[in-house]
């Protein structure tokens, strides 16, 4: 395996050494002989552990099968074992493993073969089923064959002696949770860290303090699960690069958490026999970690990283086991979709096996049209096991809850429909009780009006008779009161009496005996008592002295007798006894209650009767009449009862004469109530089919409709699962190619499904997708789409945003829900983060970078739990409430980003990126609102109002049903219910007539806008040439919403006129001309072409003009092998020969001119060596038979390298000239586009320098001491924030210089310009100026939005001359006009022109390498700007010019300065001579520059002139006037060509299948 498994950049860790043929040694000493009972289990055993040693790190099948052939071989040649290799190592893999019997723990556990794999699956699910019941975090698994072989390799690297593994493999294979299930098979502790925001070296370490405490002194095994993921920096795989390698972090613990360790191991260190010196225990502890604990790294092989951690942490490959992880095998993924499938009771039983199979068809699909995707559009994505799962469960989510949803809608419109043919029987039977009751009526109210007239009389008779009885009943009555007023009289005398002698009573009944022995035994009572006593005896007739009191008192009855007094019939010689007592003032119960308490209840007692005999005095009369009264009213009262029987004999006679008549008339009611229902019935009838007549042909579609939606809801349902799971990546073109593929193989196996699937169908709502057009989402298929991911991805969506609709689609569709946005740059975003997780706030992260903080895993993962009947989230350290209503929205300005397995598993990644139709579409909006304004102000209320109207329609169609479906009993007895449905069928007639007028409203204002949509069209195809470019240089980076800008601007700024042909003609004009001013300006020379050639040739494929096979023939080429063989090989190569067979083949305006040429050879050769083939027309009849373009195809068979021109011809045909020049950069020109907020860069090349002209500017608008410049670098950002913040208050100008030298700054940067935007600026005459050399780093969001310049020089003698006098100025060029007469004017100008040729001469001869100049030197502007000083200083200071101090100075100090090569020296001092002599200034216009005397310095004139002339010089240099020969152009035009084709070539897909393919622009 060493000679053969070398190692390579894919295969970095295929190295092996003696450590791993020790760990093959130590497995098998790991089985104990008594399980090892014959040689085959031990030729196994052997397998099995070169197996998990070698084989488990080899990277593809075909080394794992080449490997197992090897062992194979050496079974059969070493252990004269034979065995069938399929059965071996291909359907029963080799497992041997300590987990077969559950609840063994420690020395227990054996480690034996395992002869049933069959057994492990359900072994499997019970080890799962025990680590949910323990865990917080449960985990679904399937555990097909692969992850049982998994799991078993980590089961035999934790119970081996300092046993680590490394797991290699895609993010979303299962490492994880195999590894959490494999520590709890083995009853290992399982530990990860858990990153927060700041998490670095120093808490990194406090974890791994955790885990060596728990593995050295809790002595507890440990498997330490850490992921690439966590890998903050490298210091954290260092120091596990130490723990690998030595069991220690150096300096992990100071020295008093170490003397703590020591302490808490001494005492098992002597238990085992060692030393107990510091050293020896903290050995020992260094033992128990090494023993204890297990690192379980995940890793993913995807980037360089991988690679250059193995490479610097070799201890990662030596003392790992390594087991990579291969993408899970069909038979893997078909176990999966079967598990969770395969018992679906929403799902038909016999389509439940291909729905199975179809899932892991569908995966396969998705990874090779990823890699397809990469290949053409290098786009890289990442499909795992994830997404599958995910598909799976979102699948058996969404088929509930649409199943659920239009079963509901469907069983609705049957209700309806019931209902309606319930309401159709009824009034048929209505009809017919009419018909019967209306005879039965009249009878009834015959017999009714008979009765009615004797009850009338028995009444009248009855009355009478009660009118008697009232009068004696009211007579009675009132005697009755008078009675009762005698009696109240007298009882209210009775009263007064009554509390006097209860008191009394009271008061004797609380005398007990002892009271009355008491008084008794006084021999000589108290006055006071012999007084009561007295009086006692008064009132019961006894002599009043206190011999009768004692005897009386001495009485058994004593007490009865006063109880029992007759108090009515006292005598009044006793009463008029007792009165002499009562007037004593002592004679009071207080006062003798002082003395005795029995003589207190004897005094209240004697002065009760006292009170009772004055009362009774009185009354008596009142009651003799009382009772005569009484008398007389029994005598009233029985004449009057005999009267009432009388009565109530009559009244009874009439109740029931009453009750007969009432019986007929409730009969004769409930007849006309009968009657009335019957009639009332026919009218809501038909009101009810008024209102819902028209609804019954529409509910009886719908609902057939619904029922086949029903029908193919499985299939449906499941490509909609498929594409949220996995078509978001995509761009449009290939999703429609993937679902294509898709519905193809699901109609093969037969699955329900729509013959043309759409996925917002089937899972939206028009209502609902109208509601996103108005929040902002483009209308166009890609973007709804978009919009259908986004809401029912499983996982939060990151979307691919750099023209950024996404970002403003979820603003405002999430505002009214308290949207909050972020940035990873804030520095408080976690605390917003938790704010809105907690109150359920929608969440927008913007500008995210190709990396995720950690800190977000909890988030992305949707790592919830419930604890206390509470929904809780782990973020950071704390536990936070959840709410539900939480939504999280990510998005990224990045046009590519590429993102790892660990991002495309933890968020669903969709391209928002903008497409043609729906760019062209907003652009059109643009255009209609400029030149239509009403027009647009039409449709865009007719947007709003047709979708209020038609949710309303909807709304009002759900009520009407949804009442029909609530409705209880008769729905035609229900009035309020049919008047509703009525109001209903009137509201919903005028919104539909309503929807009817707006529909033809809009499709008149569709097609007058439609008149405009040549200029959107024209837009949107510059956009997407001008969104490639970045893929040039990344510093060509423009915004949509700057591109709109402009794009407005020109509409208002074109001509106008009112001829709407000729206005449409302007702004095609305008805009596409405007367009490439301001792009052009921001492009380096070598770029410039090439983007006129890229507008000319998108416009024209739009035209169809170019065809495909055309325009894939230009840039590819083409060869047709069986072309025979070339008819001249003097003039046509072979190679030439069949790649005019391909053009004849491709091109069908190209038919024959394989013949015309074999025929015609001399004249084609004539035009093939013509000088400028591109301008010599082709032999007839070519010349006239095909176009310009493929003419340009034959000239790249016979010149390719007078491409570069025919290039440019093209453009020039089509556009015109202005689109082959380029425009000098005037700062003075692009001031007025400037803004505070605006910043312009300049992007340099090579030795350029652009603050000399800035600083001119600043001269010419008085700004110079406002100017602030600083060149940034080290330390520098800091003073570069100082001097904005200053600059923006007092209105100054700052210039940042070398911006790409502070790399670390440039966010710093976004976030100032940024704020420009956002927070304003204080004073407006603020400018940012920034220079920077082309850098990924410097931020896209400050080149998007600002005005960009290249600074270069220029490329060509005529833009070179050009562009030197627009730098110099009409100031510079008369500033010697006042010198000594006409001399210094002549001198100067003569010899100013003749500088500036040599300046465009020798920046010229660069282009041609080698031929030009020995070394590429880098002259720029500074040189002709020095040289220009010294010679203005010559020509005034010297009346005779020195020719040769003024060469030398020139040639050897201002410009030989960067001359290195002796030869180039030379050179470059004769080029000098020609431009530097006196016959330039003595000849005028005679002396010229090249032979050709194209080139001279003109006539003395004022700068316009000289301008003039510049202008007219050829745009193509002849090589004569850089003083070389002409062949010197071919290998220069050449490259130029080549350059060109293969920059365009690069902006192409990789292949074009057929018509429309092939360009980016129509696949966006």
């Amino acid at each position: 395996i060493s000679a053969e498994m070398l190692p390579t950049p894919a295969k970095s860790h295929y190295t092996f050494n003696l450590r791993d043929l020790s760990k093959v040694f130590q497995g098998v000493l790991s089985l104990k002989v008594q399980h090892c009972p014959d040689l085959r289990t031990f030729a196994r055993l052997w397998a099995h552990e070169n197996q998990r040693v070698f084989q488990d790190r080899l990277i593809d099948t075909e080394d794992k099968e080449k490997f197992a052939r090897w062992l194979h071989e050496l079974l059969k040649r070493k252990f004269q074992f034979d065995c069938d290799f399929d059965e071996t190592f291909v359907k029963m893999p080799i497992l041997f493993g300590d987990y077969l019997k559950m609840g063994v723990t420690g020395e227990d556990r054996v480690y034996e073969p395992i002869n049933d794999n069959s057994k492990l699956p359900k072994l499997m699910d019970t080890y799962l089923e025990e680590y949910n019941l323990s865990s917080p975090k449960t985990m679904q698994l399937v555990f097909f064959m692969d992850a049982i072989e998994h799991i078993s390799r980590l089961a035999r690297i934790l119970r081996s002696p300092r046993g680590n593994a490394m797991l290699v493999g895609l993010g979303g294979s299962g490492k994880q949770s195999l590894t959490r299930l494999s520590a709890f098979m083995a009853e290992y502790k399982s530990f990860q860290i858990e990153l927060t925001r700041g998490y670095a070296n120093a808490e990194f370490r406090e974890d791994l303090k955790k885990i060596f405490m728990i593995a050295g002194v809790e002595r507890q095994p440990v498997a330490f699960l850490f992921t690439d993921s966590q890998i903050v920096n490298e210091g954290f795989v260092e120091d596990i690069n130490s723990i690998l390698n030595a069991g220690d972090v150096p300096n992990l613990f100071p020295p008093d958490e170490k003397d703590r360790i020591i302490g808490d191991c001494r005492e098992y260190a002597a238990s085992i026999g060692k030393p107990l010196t510091k050293d020896a225990v903290y050995s020992t502890f260094i033992a128990c970690v090494q023993q204890n604990l297990h690192c379980v790294l995940c890793m993913s092989p995807v980037g360089e990283a991988f690679r250059r951690r193995c490479r610097m942490f070799p201890s990662l490959i030596n003392c790992c086991t390594i087991d990579w992880y291969l993408p899970w095998p069909q038979d893997a993924l078909l176990n999966v979709a079967q598990r969770f499938l395969g018992n679906l009771e929403s799902v038909p039983e016999e389509v439940r096996g291909p729905l199975s199979g179809m899932c892991p068809i569908v995966h396969g699909m998705v990874e090779v049209d990823s890699d397809k995707f990469f290949s053409e559009l290098r786009r890289k994505f990442y499909i795992s096991p994830k997404s599958y799962l995910d598909m799976i469960q979102l699948y058996i989510k969404l088929l509930a809850e649409r199943r659920a949803e239009l079963s509901d809608q469907r069983d609705r419109f049957l209700n309806g429909l019931a209902k309606m043919e319930e309401v159709t029987v009824v009034i048929a039977s209505a009809k017919e009780d009419l018909a019967v009751l209306e005879p039965v009526l009249k009878e009834k109210s015959a017999s009714t009006e008979v009765l009615l007239k004797q009850v009338a009389i028995d009444k009248e008779e009855a009355s009478k008779v009660e009118v008697v009885v009232s009068k004696e009943a009211a007579e009675v009555e009132e005697f009755a009161a008078g009675v009762r007023i005698i009696q109240e009289d007298a009882q209210k005398d009775l009263d007064e009496a009554l509390p006097a002698l209860n008191a009394a009573v009271s008061a004797l009944n609380s005398l007990t005996k002892g009271d009355i022995t008491e008084v008794k035994s006084f021999a000589k009572p108290p006055p006071l008592v012999q007084t009561t006593m007295e009086a006692v005896c008064v009132l019961l007739g006894r002599k009043p002295d206190w011999d009768n009191s004692k005897k009386l008192l001495g009485e058994s009855d004593f007490m009865e007798q006063l109880l029992n007094f007759d108090k009515d019939n006292i005598e009044p010689k006793r009463l008029k006894g007792l009165a002499k007592y009562m007037a004593m003032e002592d004679f009071n119960p207080e006062v003798v209650g002082r003395v005795s308490r029995a003589a207190k209840g004897l005094c209240m007692w004697c002065g009760a009767m006292d009170v009772y005999a004055r009362v009774a005095k009185e009354v008596g009369p009142k009651k003799e009449k009382l009772a005569e009264a009484n008398m007389q009213l029994d005598k009233a009262m029985s004449d009057l009862n005999e009267k009432k029987t009388n009565l109530k004999k009559v009244q009874d006679k009439v109740a029931a004469l009453e009750a007969q008549l009432n019986a007929a008339l409730e009969e004769k009611q409930s007849l006309s109530d009968q009657a009335a229902l019957c009639q009332a019935r026919l009218s809501r009838a038909g009101k009810l089919t008024s209102a819902l007549g028209d609804e019954q042909v529409n509910w009886t579609e719908q609902s057939a409709v619904l029922d086949g939606q029903l029908q193919r809801l499985v299939g449906d349902v499941f490509l909609a699962a498929a594409c949220v799971a996995y078509v978001g990546p995509f761009t449009g073109v290939y999703r429609q190619t993937i679902i294509a593929q898709w519905l193809e193989r699901a109609v093969e196996l037969q699955i329900p499904i729509s013959d043309s699937f759409e996925l917002k169908d089937v899972l939206s709502k028009p209502v609902e997708v109208r509601s996103w057009n108005i929040a902002g989402l483009p209308a166009d298929e890609v973007s709804v789409a978009n919009g259908v991911l986004v809401k029912n991805t499983m996982r939060w969506p990151l979307m691919i945003d750099p023209q950024m609709q996404a970002n403003k689609w979820v603003k405002n569709m999430e505002e009214q829900n308290g949207l909050r946005l972020i940035k990873l740059s804030d520095g408080r975003y976690l605390q917003t983060l938790e704010a809105c997780v907690r109150n359920g706030n929608p969440l927008l992260l913007e500008d995210l970078g190709e990396e995720l903080d950690p800190a977000l895993e909890p988030i992305l993962m949707k790592q919830l739990f419930r604890q206390g009947g509470r929904l809780l989230l782990r973020l950071g350290e704390q536990d936070v409430d959840y709410d539900e209503r939480f939504r999280f929205y990510m998005t990224t300005k990045l046009p590519n980003p590429h993102y790892l397995p660990d991002v495309c598993i933890k968020a669903t990644i969709i391209n928002f990126m903008i497409t043609l139709d729906g760019l062209e579409d907003q652009l059109l909006g643009d255009v209609v609102r400029k030149e239509r304004p009403d027009l647009q102000l039409s449709m865009d209320k007719l947007v709003v109002s047709m979708a209020n109207d038609k949710k309303q329609l909807g709304e009002l169609q759900e009520k009407v049903l949804k009442l029909l479906q609530e409705a209880e009993g008769m729905i035609l007895d229900n009035e309020p219910l049919i008047n509703t449905l009525q109001q209903s069928k009137v509201t919903s007639s005028m919104i539909n007539k309503r929807v009817a007028e707006a529909e033809e409203t809009n499709a008149s204002i569709a097609t007058a806008r439609e008149g405009y949509r040549i200029v959107a069209t024209r837009g949107s195809l510059l956009y997407f040439v001008i969104a490639d470019l970045p893929q040039m240089d990344p510093m060509y980076q423009y915004s949509l919403e700057y591109f709109k800008k402009l794009f407005n601007y020109c509409i208002d700024s074109a001509e106008k006129s009112d001829d709407l042909d000729k206005r449409l003609s302007i702004l095609m004009a305008f805009i596409t001309d405007f367009m490439y001013k301001n792009v052009c300006r921001g492009l380096f020379e070598r770029h410039k072409l090439i983007f006129s050639f890229l507008i000319t040739t998108t416009i024209m494929r739009n035209y169809k003009t170019i065809s495909f096979a055309e325009w894939n023939f230009l840039l590819r080429g083409g060869s047709n092998m069986s072309a025979g063989k070339t008819p001249d090989a003097s003039f046509i190569s072979q190679v030439q020969w069949e790649m005019v067979a391909a053009l004849q083949d491709n091109l069908t305006s190209c038919a024959g001119i394989c013949d015309h040429i074999g025929a015609n050879i001399k004249d084609w050769k004539v035009w093939a060596t013509s000088e400028n083939p591109h301008d010599v027309p082709l032999p007839a009849p070519w010349n006239t038979e095909i176009n310009t373009f493929t003419t340009m195809c034959v000239l790249k068979i016979f010149r390719q390298e007078k491409l570069v021109f025919a290039t440019e011809k093209y453009v020039m045909e089509k556009l015109g000239k202005a689109f082959t020049e380029s425009p000098p950069v005037v700062l003075s020109d692009i001031y007025p586009d400037t803004s505070a907020s605006t910043p312009v860069i300049f992007v340099l090349s090579t030795g350029t320098d652009p603050t000399g002209a800035l600083i001119k500017f600043a001269e010419e608008r008085n700004y110079l001491n406002k100017l602030q410049t600083i060149s940034l670098g080290q330390g520098q950002g800091p003073v570069a924030e100082k001097l904005i913040s200053a600059a923006t208050k007092k209105g100054e100008w700052v210039c940042l210089m070398n911006c790409h030298f502070a790399v670390s700054w440039m966010g710093s940067l976004e976030k100032i310009v940024e704020g420009f935007s956002t927070q304003g600026v204080e004073d407006e005459l603020f400018r940012l100026w920034l220079s920077s050399m082309p850098s990924t780093a410097f931020p896209v969001a400050v080149l998007q939005n600002g005005i960009k310049l290249t600074y270069e020089p220029p490329k060509g003698m005529r833009a070179n001359l050009i562009g030197t006098f627009t730098t110099l100025g009409e100031s510079e060029w008369e500033s010697c006009v006042e010198g000594r007469g006409d001399r210094d004017n002549r001198y100067w100008k003569k010899l100013v022109v003749g500088l500036s040729f040599f300046h465009a001469v020798v920046q010229e001869r660069r282009k041609y390498g080698p031929l030009g100049w020995n070394i590429r030197y880098e002259f720029n502007t500074s040189d002709i700007l020095c040289a220009k000083d010294v010679l203005k200083m010559f020509v005034k200071k010297f009346d005779e010019m020195p020719w040769n101090a003024l060469t030398y100075i020139t040639g050897h100090v201002n410009y030989g300065g960067r001359v290195t090569d002796d030869q180039d020296r030379r050179c470059l001092m004769c080029i000098l001579e020609t431009y530097y002599k006196g016959e330039v200034v003595v000849k005028d216009d005679g002396y010229r520059f090249s032979d050709s005397g194209v080139y001279y310095s003109p006539p003395l004139g004022d700068y316009t002139k000289l301008m003039e002339y510049f202008q007219q010089l050829p745009m193509v240099d002849n090589p004569e006037v850089f003083g070389m020969h002409d062949n010197a152009n071919i290998t220069f035009q050449l490259q130029e060509t080549m350059f060109i084709m293969d920059t365009v070539l690069m902006l192409q897909p990789r292949v074009g299948g057929g018509e429309g393919g092939g360009n980016p622009v129509y696949t966006p």
